[in-house]
This record gives C-alpha cells, sequence and structure tokens, in this order.
C-alpha cells in the first residue's frame, strides 16, 4: 500500500497534536521551537523612543537569601530579565544569559527575577548548573519594567534609559549584544 503525500502529512501532523498532549514531551518540544527564537539577537530601542527608569527603589531578595535594592545599581549597566522556571521560552534563553553573565558579571549588574520561591529555583539551577543569582521581588516593580509576559528583558544604561525592551526568547549571547554592553560600559 502506498501513503499519498497528504495521508503522510496527516499522520505527522497527528503525531505532533499527541505529543503536544502528553505533558512529558509537551515542554520539551515548546522549549525546542523556543530555542529558535534564540538565534536572533534583540534589538535597541531608538533613542527618541526609550523610557527612562526614574524609581530605583525595588526591593529583591535573592535565592541566597540577601536582600538587594535597585538603588545599589543606580548609575550602571543593568541587565533585568523576569521569567519563571515552567516557561519554555525562558529556559530556551538562559542558556545565552548564562554565558553572558559568566563574562560580564563583574561589570554588568544582573537581576534574574521570579516569583518563584528559592526552593524551585535553586533546584532548577543545580539541576541546569547555573550559577548566577535569581531574585523574588519584595517589593512592587517598577512600572517601566513591569510586563504581562514572560520572558521579559530589559538593559539599561547608567542614565537609567531602556536600550533594549524584549518580551521572548532572544540569544542574549550574541556579539551585538557584547558590542552593546561595552559601548554602555564606556559610556
Amino acid at each position: 500500500m502506498k501513503i499519498t503525500k497528504s495521508r503522510r502529512n496527516n499522520i505527522i501532523t497527528i503525531g505532533l497534536i499527541i505529543l503536544f498532549i502528553i505533558p512529558q514531551t509537551r515542554k520539551s518540544i515548546q522549549i525546542g521551537l523556543h530555542k529558535i527564537y534564540t538565534l536572533f539577537s534583540p534589538s535597541v530601542v531608538a533613542e527618541d523612543d526609550r523610557k527612562t527608569l526614574m524609581d530605583y527603589n525595588w526591593k529583591l531578595l535573592s535565592n541566597k537569601n540577601n536582600n538587594f535594592n535597585l538603588a545599589e545599581a543606580k548609575n550602571k549597566v543593568v541587565f533585568v530579565n523576569l521569567w519563571a522556571t515552567w516557561c519554555p521560552p525562558c529556559i530556551a534563553e538562559m542558556p545565552s544569559m548564562h554565558k553572558l553573565y559568566n563574562d560580564y558579571k563583574d561589570k554588568v549588574t544582573f537581576l534574574f527575577v521570579s516569583n518563584e520561591d528559592n526552593k524551585r529555583v535553586n533546584a532548577f539551577f543545580k539541576r541546569k548548573e547555573y550559577n548566577f543569582p535569581s531574585y523574588k521581588p519584595i517589593s512592587g516593580i517598577p512600572e517601566v519594567l513591569f510586563s504581562k509576559s514572560i520572558p521579559a528583558t530589559y538593559i539599561l544604561n547608567k542614565k537609567g534609559e531602556i536600550v533594549i525592551d524584549k518580551k521572548g526568547a532572544a540569544n542574549w549571547n550574541s556579539s551585538s549584544v557584547r558590542s552593546l554592553l561595552n559601548t554602555l560600559l564606556a559610556e
């Protein structure tokens, strides 16, 4: 019996639907699909369209139980990522962020912010072998950093201007992001 092209496509489509329905495979497939987005670097916000962070009073608690206030990062380059352990696009972009963090952690303030409890975040980091800190908000997020979707990532220059405002997964370890950070650090 010869399988027609149409029948083969139907079988593949049904197979993919079944894989998406099964919880054990759905997350892995979603992460894989979101990795496609990590092939692209985020875009820089045009200077005329940049919003400025005015309220630096944002209190956070690290996954190592240390307090941090965003005011400590005033006049510094800041990388803020709003994420969650259950979020496929967040998981897909984390490896590129981890590489960027390892190279810039002494120069840029990195804030990986999740509403999840430290136990869950620490288990996720241990499983993925990530060494960067994560923070949980203990006060309200500044309005210009608020997002209804995750991942949401912002890069702020030393003046508090949002230079990158990216919703969704991206390649954060790209040469363009590194070049931008180098430029912002030199200002």
